[in-house]
């Protein structure tokens, strides 16, 4: 479904990423995981459109992204989520939710503002059917709730209710367990496996080693920039230089 081929980001002259590849089937859930400092962040931001690499390509069920907006990337439904909650904290949960859904719309500025039938009627259906992501992360009471006033872990799952909200085949989580308490990332496993089960691929950036061994079907390893190895999570668990690169070797 998605294929990293010889990625390669160069900031002023430092090497974030070297020629890093590999593929990410449908309806997996991937892990990247790596040190930090291991380029992990910066190939999501690649993937996603936030930056352009300096080679390499990425491919999105056969349609070459590389270079593509991430507003764009979001109309060929693909999506995702930051390590830092990026949140309209002035609107309500309903309406944050609502704006992902906005992506889609098909009334324009000028019939919004003059009020046309058709305009008042799919924002109605927007209204209504935003509600079942609410449902979906379990925050339909915090509907009415302005999204500057949750608690962290709410902010985290009102940020995947909203990605969701598009409607993407794929999702990528940027490091979704930071900040959660024990409960809450288990929580969180949950609702990601749901998420797989609706159809909707995803990959995830993450440190929390528990998490990661329990929902990813393939793990994806980085360090220093470079893929160091990649596959199951048995497979991982059990690789030598996975081991050296996260413990130091003994040498």
């Amino acid at each position: 479904m998605l294929e990293v081929s010889g990625i390669t980001q160069i900031f002023g002259g430092v090497t974030a990423l070297e020629d890093v590849s590999f593929r990410v089937n449908r309806g997996d859930i991937t892990g990247v995981i790596g040190p930090n400092g291991a380029g992990k962040t910066t190939l999501f931001n690649i993937i996603t459109g936030i930056y352009t690499q300096t080679s390499g390509k990425v491919v999105f069920e056969d349609k070459d992204i590389s270079g593509l907006p991430p507003e764009k990337l979001a109309r060929l439904a693909m999506v995702r989520t930051f390590q830092n909650i990026e949140l309209f904290g002035g609107m309500t949960v309903h309406e944050n939710v609502m704006v992902g859904m906005h992506t889609k719309s098909s009334s324009g500025m000028l019939s919004c503002a003059l009020k046309m039938p058709w305009s008042i009627s799919e924002e109605r259906r927007i209204r209504n059917d935003s509600m079942k992501w609410l449902e979906f992360t379990g925050i339909t009471e915090l509907a009415e709730v302005e999204a500057g006033n949750l608690p962290f872990g709410k902010g985290r799952l009102l940020e995947i209710a909203r990605a969701l909200a598009v409607e993407p085949r794929i999702i990528l989580m940027d490091e979704p367990a930071a900040g959660l308490n024990s409960q809450e990332t288990l929580g969180l496993a949950h609702l990601i496996k749901r998420i797989r089960d609706l159809g909707i691929t995803v990959v995830l950036v993450e440190h929390d080693m528990e998490l990661v061994m329990d929902i990813c079907d393939r793990i994806v390893v980085l360090n220093l920039g470079r893929k160091l190895a990649e596959g199951t999570p048995r497979e991982i668990q059990e690789n030598p230089e996975v081991i050296a690169a996260y413990l130091g070797d003994d040498d």
